[in-house]
């Protein structure tokens, strides 16, 4: 392969090793500054601005493994001055004329062998090898290094002695092994051995033989014996000589071969920074051919520097007198997916020739036509500071970021993915705020985050830097934070070459007014379809449009005509207004604010109070209840003992007459015995001391102050504490504690005033005699007493948050530990409904529970068990 005149001058290789250069493997730079705080910066530049993603996508195109190293390292060259940055460009340029690049298939990286060869230490003949192999395909790619390869004479005078020393020795290893043959067929003739056998012991040849057939070889050396004793490996008297002859033979072939080895050895360390140089060339070239295969994929063109007042350049001015000056950029990351959709329609045919490249396999803007916006960048000489405008989601921090990545790649000499020549600053730092910088581990807020980084890249920037923010002064108080930007902005404009920046306040887009150095631009939006285009409108001031997009929408006119008065109340001219209106309004919130609190920490104690009664009232429940459960089995005792004797008493008059009746009179015996006995049951049954109609529940309302009995606090006495409201519900107040009842569950107390005490005997007998039935129907029956149905911790079981399985469990549980005649809280909560369904199936279903109050407006969420 012929290099042009134009790549000739671009790679030349010294016969003297050199200092570290730009594009030394050891050397790769991407700052300018030794400070550690702008490595720093610039390090999480490269990270926000992606450049290792580009890396790997020209790591692709690389042909070495030194060049995939460094590509996919992110270790690729980039100019520390706008010398070498124009040096690259010119390389890639040169690069990418060259139909067909030199062939990197045998070059390998000699890092490692260098190193060891270096150390002192011996090369193997693999790695002498792969020395030989990397020198000739270098001297192949450049016709340079033959000196190198074979000024050396001594190599080829120690290949002689060791040929001559190997001649001896294979000549010498041939008589031994003819004479040990004849001997060894010798010995098996003579019965000596089973078969002939020729080995080797203590590195030296030898035959098998018989310990009883020793005397056939009378001079002979024993050199070993078998593991049983029935074998010798003898060295015949003839061998003797021609075996020492062999080691000495062998001991001088291996010292001949370290020799050898030890002068290559010598010889690639003495050639270590000539081999070096020529393995940074190697990847110098790669490299430049990769970029050059890259920026033919991408379609790219090559940038122009506008030097402005670097040293050594003159400042070209040109015709539409714009210092950055480009047209249909593209994002090289979003430009790969469309590539390769591109490819793959190629490759099955779906691309018209019309639709291909210029004829060096570039694609043409026809083809390129469906793949991302391409946007326009466009900065006037004088302008220092950029300010961009628009709606969220339309495309500002994606151009900003695509400005900041272009100029990266135009100084690691890099063609762009644009149209026409574009033409940019050399900068020599680009420095970033773009993302949320918050830390919990640094006590960072996502604006102390932004303010923080802000602070540190004002410190490091220079006249020649580029200086990319987004959203400066966001996260914190508006009118502060454009105050703050403002500030921060007019500081940038006197010490860096550009600075761009995106935000959402039109203060910021006022200052072009007063100072030429700023400059606007929006994202362009589309009102029609309601959506971002992409496109930079350059010199124009964004709205939000949020207004419009709700007018289309079909917002009412009446909210968008108040909208459109607020947004006039909020102009600079009436923020002082708008400041007095906002005091006034955060006093009188405050205000507000404080009386609600005074009430509530009143509430907050009488809740407090009662909960301290409850909970008094709870503790005393267990005892109160083993009084009433004493108190009611005597009762029962009692009752029992007079029904029975009283029975006994009817039966006993039965057994006399039925002695002294005739058959005639048996039957009105039996109708007159049974008659006393029912009158004696009616007589211990207790009578219901609560409506038995329907009609007359609905009709019944208790007056204020009235006693009435209620059905939740077991048919004890209470005192209306309110009146009768529209919800169907009553507060009533028994003892200290005051609740909020179902008018239905309150009874009138019967005018005779007598409480009658519920029968535990009478209970079981209608039990007995009864099946039981839903919790309608057994409302009318006669209940037992439950005591009052005060919710504590003792008689509450929480199924909320649980399984089914589990919360069923621990129903059954709940249920089986409580007392006799006890009421069960079951706190079920809402959610989807199904624990609430298994929990009342279960309350439904089971055999102690004999009721149960399904959730209302005072127990939410909870269902009221009486168990038996």
């Amino acid at each position: 392969m012929q290099l042009s005149s134009c790549s000739r001058k671009l790679f030349i290789f010294p016969n003297k090793p050199s200092k570290p250069k730009l594009f030394s493997r050891r050397w790769f730079c991407l700052t300018i500054s030794n400070s550690v705080e702008s490595n720093s910066l610039e390090s999480e530049t490269l990270k926000t601005l992606e450049w290792s993603s580009v890396c790997k996508q020209v790591a692709a195109f690389t042909s070495t493994s030194m060049g995939s190293s460094a590509a996919n390292g992110a270790r690729l060259p980039v100019g520390r001055t706008p010398q070498e940055s124009q040096m690259l460009l010119d390389q890639t340029t040169a690069a990418r004329l060259i139909s067909r690049p030199p062939d990197f298939s045998e070059i390998e990286d000699l890092s490692d062998i260098l190193a060891v060869a270096s150390s002192g230490q011996l090369l193997t003949i693999r790695e002498l090898c792969t020395v030989r192999r990397t020198l000739k395909a270098a001297r192949e790619v450049f016709q340079y290094l033959q000196q190198l390869a074979s000024d050396s004479n001594h190599p080829e005078r120690a290949s002689e002695e060791l040929e001559i020393i190997r001649s001896e020795r294979k000549r010498n290893i041939e008589n031994l092994d003819s004479l040990l043959r004849e001997v060894s067929n010798r010995i098996f003739q003579s019965g000596g051995i089973d078969r002939p056998l020729i080995t080797q012991r203590r590195s030296r040849m030898c035959v098998g033989i018989r310990a009883s057939h020793r005397y056939l070889l009378p001079d002979g050396i024993v050199l070993n014996v078998s593991s049983s004793g029935a074998t010798y490996f003898m060295e015949p008297k003839d061998a003797i000589d021609l075996n020492n002859m062999e080691v000495r033979l062998s001991n001088s072939e291996k010292t001949e071969e370290r020799a050898i080895l030890s002068l290559f050895a010598s010889e690639i360390a003495n050639s270590k920074y000539e081999i070096n140089d020529l393995l940074d060339k190697i990847l110098e070239v790669d490299l430049a051919f990769a970029r050059a295969a890259y920026a033919q994929w991408l379609n790219g063109v090559c940038p122009t520097f506008n030097f402005g007042n670097f040293e050594g350049f003159d400042s070209v001015e040109d015709d539409n007198d714009l210092t950055v000056n480009i047209d249909g950029i593209r994002h090289p990351l979003l430009l790969e997916s469309s590539l390769k959709s591109f490819s793959d329609s190629l490759a099955i045919g779906c691309v018209n020739d019309a639709d291909m490249g210029n004829g060096n396999g570039a694609l043409t803007s026809k083809s390129m036509s469906e793949f991302p916006v391409p946007v326009d960048i466009k900065i006037r000489q004088g302008t220092r500071v950029v300010v961009i405008s628009g709606p969220n989601t339309g495309g500002k921090t994606a151009s900003m970021k695509t400005l900041g990545l272009m100029s990266l790649m135009s100084k690691a000499g890099m063609h762009l993915p644009a149209q026409n020549r574009p033409k940019l600053p050399w900068f020599d730092v680009i420095l970033a705020d773009i993302g949320d910088h918050q830390s919990l581990e640094q006590n960072l807020s996502t604006f102390s985050g932004h303010i923080s980084r802000i602070c540190k890249i004002l410190e490091v920037t220079s006249k020649q830097s580029l200086v990319l923010l987004d959203e400066i002064g966001s996260g914190t108080d508006p009118s502060e934070g454009v105050a703050l930007s403002t500030s921060i902005l007019q500081y940038l404009k006197e010490r860096v070459n550009v600075a761009v920046v995106t935000t959402h306040y039109a203060d910021l887009s006022r200052m072009k007014d007063k100072d030429p150095s700023f400059d606007n631009a929006a994202m362009e939006f589309s009102l029609e379809t309601l959506q971002p285009t992409y496109r930079i409108l350059w010199g124009s001031t964004g709205d939000s449009n949020a207004l419009n997009i709700a007018q289309s929408i079909g917002f009412d006119r009446n909210i968008i005509d108040r909208a459109h008065t607020w947004v006039e109340k909020l102009k600079p001219e009436q923020q002082q207004e708008r400041r007095g209106m906002l005091y006034q309004s955060l006093q009188e919130e405050r205000n507000r604010l404080k009386t609600q609190a005074e009430k509530a920490a009143s509430i907050h104690a009488e809740i407090l109070n009662t909960y301290y009664e409850i909970q008094h009232e709870a503790e005393d429940l267990d005892k109160r209840e083993k009084e009433l459960m004493a108190k009611e089995a005597q009762l029962v005792q009692q009752e029992l003992m007079d029904a029975r004797s009283q029975i006994e008493t009817v039966i006993q008059k039965f057994e006399k007459k039925l002695k002294i009746s005739d058959r005639d009179q048996l039957s009105s015996l039996i109708r007159e015995t049974e008659s006393a006995i029912a009158s004696i049951v009616k007589a211990h049954t207790p009578a219901d001391t609560f409506p038995a109609s329907e009609a007359d529940r609905a009709s019944y309302t208790p007056q204020l102050g009235e006693q009435v009995r209620v059905k939740g606090l077991g048919g004890k006495l209470a005192t209306v504490a309110e009146s009768a409201g529209d919800d169907d519900t009553i507060l009533v107040q028994y003892g200290k504690v005051k609740v909020r009842v179902k008018k239905s569950s309150i009874r009138a107390v019967p005018s005779s005033g007598k409480n009658v005490v519920t029968s535990s005997s009478a209970l079981r007998v209608r039990q007995n005699g009864e099946s039981r039935g839903n919790s309608e129907s057994n409302s009318n029956n006669i209940e037992p007493s439950y005591g009052p149905v005060v919710r504590t911790s003792k008689n509450t079981v929480d199924l909320r948050g649980m399984r089914l399985e589990e919360a069923s469990m621990r129903l059954e549980m709940a249920i089986t530990e409580c007392r006799p005649y006890s009421v069960l809280f079951v706190v079920h909560g809402v959610g989807t409904g199904a624990i609430k369904e298994r929990a009342i199936d279960i309350l439904r279903n089971h055999s102690r529970v004999t009721n149960y109050e399904p959730e209302n407006p005072m127990n939410y969420g909870c269902t009221i068990a009486y168990v038996k």
